[in-house]
């Protein structure tokens, strides 16, 4: 049983936190948005319109960092208390160089890092034990 191939990421709009499956101890890494509240006043004085289109291009820069941190594992966790995880699927289907990796959404509530380490390791854990139980 391998588990250096899971990631999970626990993510909102504003920060991703990478949490690799792997035996303790567990780090976290975190990339965060650079679509900040400073950005999104200074946008609004430029005007609604290209405040929202400085939105979406910040959204999938950070999304395209995400994904480049993703070609890395074979399979992925995304979860968190925002529809940023479903966003970033959706991205990520689109985009075929993600076919061969095996992506699951979950809802979460707001987690300190070792309820999301814990999350992480029991979702590939369970994952894991699934697979060998059934013969995979």
């Amino acid at each position: 049983m391998t588990t250096t191939n899971c990631l999970g990421i626990f993510m909102d709009h504003k920060h991703a936190h990478f949490i690799e499956f792997t035996t303790d101890p567990i780090e976290t890494k975190t990339l965060d948005s650079k679509f900040t509240n400073e950005v999104k006043e200074e946008s609004i004085h430029n005007g609604e319109k290209l405040m929202h289109q400085k939105e979406r291009h910040e959204e999938s820069e950070y999304y395209k960092q995400i994904g480049e941190v993703l070609k890395h594992y074979t399979q992925v966790i995304l979860f968190g208390p925002t529809e940023a995880k479903t966003e970033l699927f959706n991205v990520l289907r689109a985009n075929h160089l993600f076919d061969k990796i095996k992506i699951e959404v979950k809802p979460a509530d707001k987690m300190t890092d070792n309820q999301q380490h814990a999350f992480v390791k029991k979702h590939f854990h369970d994952l894991n034990f699934k697979g060998m139980a059934s013969g995979l």
